[in-house]
């Protein structure tokens, strides 16, 4: 069953190229956030609350191990963006983003786009993401493995976005029921964003207002966006419903941007996206040298109008 809902196999650049992705946001991010990171053992121990896999502590952690978490992150994400011992930088990467991203949460703020890309860091650590376009594959000759590999940790980083989608809905729905999609909920929520960034001394969105004030506009708005992530499993049955499924997500974000000034990088720079596409192909096509190797395992694409048919890498199913 599984294998008929999404490809079961992929070349390793694949998975290298999803690898470089979400390596280059990872880094950026805690870039620009390095001082809200930095600046954590500041807090006031009193609003210390550990959650996730810092949930049994009590207390905040040293400042020096964070500090140096931060530091071992940065330096340890770019040995993952070029692939330079993997086996290595991979898993310090991914446990110095779980503490840091966790240890932050601990503070009373989620966002829960910092928890879907830890996963993807955390499945990109366990894999074989620097078997291709990497220093790690300069230095072994591009060692191969079997493509269902690399095509099971995209299976899996698909798998986490579609989890972590549903349950936003389910919580929706578990703390509102069908006032969130028939009361006020939404409109309360713009509403409050723009006050809040008022009383900060910031402009809040221009769309807010005329929204708020045309509320019939908010129950479609709130049933589409419980539609969208409750189902996003239909992104796993074939590519023209993920495509849709995409797109009407991507447009979610966009409008919570929009009436709200909330973004969700992750998802708005496309990256939490990117498991369900062969990005392998956009970047042969920008830089042919980048092309798929001739040796991986291929598949014969059926003979059109008599023509016989092209070979293509396996796993390549995904537009």
């Amino acid at each position: 069953m599984w294998s008929r809902l999404v490809d079961t196999t992929a070349p390793a650049e694949r998975l290298a190229a999803f690898r470089i992705c979400v390596g280059i946001f990872a880094v950026t991010y805690l870039t620009i956030r390095f001082p809200v990171f930095w600046g954590l053992p500041d807090k006031s121990p009193s609003a210390f609350e550990g959650v996730g896999p810092l949930g049994w502590r009590d207390e905040p952690l040293p400042a020096l191990l964070v500090r140096s978490a931060i530091l071992l992150a940065l330096a340890s994400g770019v040995g993952m963006i070029l692939g330079f011992r993997h086996r290595l930088s991979g898993p310090l990467f991914a446990t110095a983003v779980l503490v840091l991203t966790a240890y932050r949460s601990s503070w009373g703020q989620l966002l829960h786009f910092e928890n879907l890309f830890t996963l993807h860091v955390l499945l990109l650590a366990v894999f074989p993401a620097a078997d291709a376009w990497s220093l790690d594959a300069r230095r072994t000759g591009g060692r191969r493995r079997d493509p269902t590999t690399y095509g099971l940790a995209l299976q899996l980083a698909c798998l986490c976005v579609v989890t972590t989608y549903v349950i936003a809905g389910l919580a929706k729905l578990r703390l509102g029921g069908s006032e969130w999609a028939l009361g006020d909920t939404l409109r309360n929520h713009i509403a409050y964003s723009a006050v809040r960034l008022d009383l900060l001394g910031a402009d809040g969105s221009p769309l807010a207002g005329p929204v708020v004030r045309n509320a019939w506009l908010l129950p479609p708005m709130a049933v589409m966006s419980l539609v969208v992530e409750l189902a996003a499993p239909i992104a796993l049955v074939g590519p023209r419903l993920r495509n849709i499924w995409v797109a009407a997500a991507w447009a979610m974000h966009v409008g919570i941007f929009a009436l709200m000034l909330i973004g969700f990088p992750y998802p708005l720079f496309l990256v939490a996206f990117a498991p369900f596409f062969a990005l392998e192909r956009l970047v042969a096509r920008a830089a042919p040298r980048f092309a798929v190797r001739d040796d991986v395992p291929s598949t014969e694409v059926p003979a059109v109008n008599g023509r016989a048919g092209a070979r293509r890498p396996a796993g390549g199913s995904l537009p």
